[in-house]
């Protein structure tokens, strides 16, 4: 039993893994990078449940060391981070792509000026949803960070760089809302935690000797 238990605990932090470096590779693709919008909506849609499953994978690491609330609280938030992500994202591309095209159709310049005016409020909706899944992605950043300062994989550097980025990340959010902060002249910290996300999979990567030394002291 201990051993199914140890194995399938393996299973899921390679699944992180592998679900980390995926979610931090999709996002600059998703700005950067111009692509149909069935790739798009893919790519999109595919972020979300990524970040959910390579958040129980870092929590399979974390607590092999030391099992909190707080860890737990983390790994939470981070899963409800991903579903808000992924609802974010498909509110955004299915009106952007439907005025678009009411946009298109119009057959004088009064009919467009108003579809444009209509378009622009009604987006402002995803905005809303935007800092609701910087609020759980932040504290659940926060929470694994403070989890990670007295790990012995991850220790201070790891942990107060992820303390950091997340409490800038809120920071910003709500002294510039309702307008994002990279939209409102300030530092946007998002891509910042991404590359701390993307640290923290390689990290675990190199891990996995001590994950199975730990497993079998157990």
């Amino acid at each position: 039993m201990i051993q199914v238990q140890n194995k399938m605990t393996i299973q899921w932090i390679k699944l992180g893994i592998v679900c980390g470096i995926l979610t931090t590779l999709i996002y600059p693709l998703l700005i950067l990078v111009k692509m149909p919008i069935i790739i798009t909506a893919l790519l999109a849609a595919a972020m979300g449940l990524l970040l959910s499953l390579a958040s129980i994978g870092l929590y399979q690491v974390l607590k092999l060391h030391r099992k909190t609330v707080k860890l737990q609280i983390a790994v939470l938030f981070n899963i409800i981070a991903g579903v808000l992500l992924n609802l974010m994202f498909m509110v955004q591309l299915t009106v952007r792509e439907f005025m678009k095209g009411y946009i298109d159709q119009a057959t004088n310049e009064y009919a467009q000026e108003t579809y444009e005016m209509i378009w622009k409020s009604v987006d402002k909706v995803q905005l809303g949803m935007d800092l609701s899944w910087d609020v759980y992605l932040s504290v659940g950043t926060f929470l694994f960070a403070l989890s990670m300062l007295t790990h012995p994989r991850f220790g201070k550097i790891f942990g107060w760089l992820g303390i950091s980025f997340a409490l800038l990340l809120l920071y910003f959010n709500f002294i510039s809302f309702p307008v994002p902060p990279g939209e409102a002249g300030l530092i946007d910290f998002g891509p910042a935690i991404g590359l701390w996300y993307l640290a923290v999979a390689i990290r675990i990567l190199f891990s996995l000797k001590w994950v199975e030394e730990s497993l079998q002291k157990k």
